[in-house]
């Protein structure tokens, strides 16, 4: 079912020999050709102290995107409340609409560590790989913020402390009446220009079958599932979701998910282009902070040990990789099998216009299939007329 739209998640990444100035024009670049290629959004994601991520600040660029682009939406993925008070979050995203208009994507994640005592989400729970109608859903991985890791400078930089997580429902409340104009203070309404009744969405994002999917689902938001940087527990989090959705914002679930791909000409292309994978998630999962992307040769000249591969193995395996058709196959399969009402794809190479070539192949492929799915809609359609069991027939 290609008629489910594609978006993309940029995580605005850094190559070995090149510049966070370099990394932020290519993606002025990239959304510009996202946009020609019919992706339905532009979204960009928030990470500190990555030598090879210059996505620190995210409002920024998607400001950039918007000045660059017309029609695509453009947003984040995720603002990390907690990082930002719920104020700033929306008059930036407020000004954001002022200037550019309404097709903004305030997408919110919790972050942070929880108060000392607070149990984990039954989705962490361990357990082994498992294989749900043709999708690989690998163990889950329980990520711990080591002391001295760049993680625990992040938050030591932000002023965050064990606990401030739990102010995430009170943040979003907050940002809801700013958009709706509704917040009070003092027995009368306090008005927050141009955050006050500006055009934007809001979206929740979340990685396991937690609070995310909790609150997401109980105010009736739209909710982005974490495929490509918590496989594990993605189905967990989708189900958590859809049981707490009660009419709010919208009168049913609507889910985007993501996932991590790489397109080439031919696989054997792909398989050239994804190498040095494995070494980037390792160095963000290790806490020393993402590095400036390899080349393939770099790749091949510094290949993990053992156990460096088997703890970024649930994300190599989970990475789809190929020619366009046999990458779109697995999407289709992510969508069946999660249910999802969008996908969000990501992409990284070394290569900046080997990373655009990726998105276009896919995107030509995807719109392939959607011609072809509405010709044998419409073909079926005739013929169930011609039967006196179309629309319109008594």
């Amino acid at each position: 079912m290609s008629a489910v739209p594609l978006s993309v998640l940029d995580l605005v990444p850094v190559s070995t020999g090149s510049t966070p100035g370099a990394a932020l024009r290519n993606t002025v670049d990239l959304a510009q050709r996202a946009e020609r290629a019919g992706y339905a959004r532009y979204w960009l994601a928030e990470h500190h102290l990555n030598p090879g991520v210059a996505g620190s600040a995210p409002t920024i660029v998607i400001g950039a995107v918007a000045g660059a682009t017309s029609t695509i939406r453009v947003g984040s993925a995720a603002t990390l409340v907690g990082n930002v008070r719920g104020l700033q979050i929306g008059e930036t995203f407020g000004t954001l609409a002022g200037l550019y208009g309404p097709r903004f994507d305030v997408g919110l994640g919790r972050s942070g560590a929880p108060a000392p005592g607070t149990p984990k989400p039954a989705s962490l729970a361990p357990r082994a790989d498992q294989v749900v109608d043709g999708l690989l859903v690998p163990a889950p991985f329980d990520f711990r913020i080591a002391p001295g890791s760049r993680f625990a400078l992040q938050g030591q930089l932000l002023g965050r402390v064990p606990g401030d997580v739990d102010r995430f429902a009170g943040e979003l409340d907050l940002i809801r009446s700013l958009f709706a104009g509704t917040h009070t203070w003092n027995d009368g309404v306090v008005e927050a220009p141009p955050a006050t009744g500006a055009h934007v969405e809001l979206w929740i994002h979340g990685s396991t079958g937690g609070e995310s999917a909790r609150i997401a689902g109980a105010l009736g938001l739209p909710y982005g599932a974490n495929y490509h940087s918590a496989p594990g527990t993605v189905l967990a989090s989708v189900q958590a979701y859809r049981d707490a959705f009660r009419p709010g914002a919208l009168d049913a679930p609507h889910v985007i998910v993501s996932a991590d791909v790489v397109v080439g000409r031919t696989a054997a292309e792909a398989d050239e282009l994804a190498l040095g994978y494995p070494q980037w998630v390792s160095s963000i999962r290790s806490g020393v902070g993402a590095i400036p992307y390899p080349t393939p040769d770099e790749a091949r000249a510094t290949p993990l040990d053992a156990d460096a591969a088997a703890g970024v193995s649930d994300r190599v395996a989970t990475r789809f990789v190929g020619d366009a058709a046999h990458v779109a196959d697995r999407l289709e399969v992510l969508r069946r099998v999660t249910g999802a009402d969008e996908l969000l794809v990501t992409t990284i190479t070394h290569d900046h216009e080997a990373r655009v070539r990726s998105y276009e192949l896919l995107a030509d492929e995807w719109a392939s299939r959607r011609a072809a799915s509405a010709r044998l809609d419409s073909a079926g359609i005739a013929a169930s007329t011609r039967t006196g069991l179309g629309l319109g027939v008594a």
